[in-house]
């Protein structure tokens, strides 16, 4: 505030002087006064013309020094518990920090998968973005959408993975920082497949079979392709059609032909 008092002060000084000088100049030319009177009249009024030059060099370098009294974070997030307090001394380049600043949104996702994944995963990448799923544990019903946006450049030779990350814009705040959550990453979409459960592909001597229901009640044995299984369903890409009954227990006891009937669940 000091600093801007000078600085007003002397452009009403450096304003009186330009306007004295102006008059003095009318009246050197009507010889009314000397020429070293209207001089020194210039003289002051560059005098002070220097002196607000001065003045506003003051006034921003006292904005910058008042600056240095505000420390403002880089990103914008959550601030934890303070670790150092009023009256704490603290130094330069101090091993402990005033507080810790956590990102939130958008949030990132470190998870790690297998290093068979890695080329199925890159050729994805390729096309475009790879979608990813955050999974809030015992709350699977919240969860989160995001892209894969980073995958490390080498695969752990201890662990035989790949580090990857991914971006959540986090809007609703579910992931917190530190927290554990499962991640789902989405390779691509298959419409229209054919899906049983797991247990009703059986393996035998000429390879992977189902026994399928036919409108009479008996059973025909059915080779089947299965083209990969996720958690209890497998994914058959011949050998089956849309809506087709399958066995999927006490198929032990079936051959070609035998009758069969539905086992109602009994409710637990």
């Amino acid at each position: 505030k000091q600093v801007e008092a000078n600085l007003a002060r002397d452009l009403a000084q450096l304003e009186n002087a330009v306007q004295q000088a102006r008059r003095y100049g009318e009246l050197v030319k009507k010889q009314y006064v000397s020429q070293e009177q209207y001089d020194q009249i210039r003289t002051n009024a560059g005098a002070l013309e220097a002196v607000v030059q001065a003045d506003k060099a003051a006034v921003e370098n006292a904005k910058v020094q008042l600056g240095y009294c505000y420390i403002y974070s880089s990103v914008t997030g959550r601030t934890g518990s303070l670790l150092v307090n009023e009256g704490n001394l603290v130094r330069v380049n101090d091993a402990t920090p005033l507080l810790v600043i956590n990102q939130v949104s958008p949030i990132y996702v470190n998870f790690t998968l297998p290093e068979q994944n890695l080329q199925e995963i890159k050729k994805r990448m390729a096309g475009g973005k790879l979608g990813v799923q955050a999974i809030i544990p015992r709350n699977e019903a919240l969860d989160e959408q995001g892209a894969l946006g980073f995958v490390d450049n080498a695969v752990d030779r201890t662990t035989g993975t790949i580090r990857l990350k991914a971006t959540f814009a986090n809007d609703a705040r579910r992931l917190w920082p530190g927290a554990f959550v499962n991640v789902l990453v989405t390779l691509a979409m298959q419409p229209d497949a054919v899906v049983v459960p797991s247990q009703a592909v059986q393996t035998g001597q000429e390879g992977q079979h189902v026994f399928v229901v036919k409108s009479d009640q008996t059973v025909e044995l059915r080779k089947v392709i299965v083209n990969r299984t996720v958690n209890s369903e497998a994914v058959i890409d011949e050998g089956l059609k849309p809506g087709e009954t399958v066995v999927t227990d006490g198929q032990f006891q079936l051959a070609p032909g035998v009758k069969v009937e539905a086992r109602k669940e009994i409710a637990s």
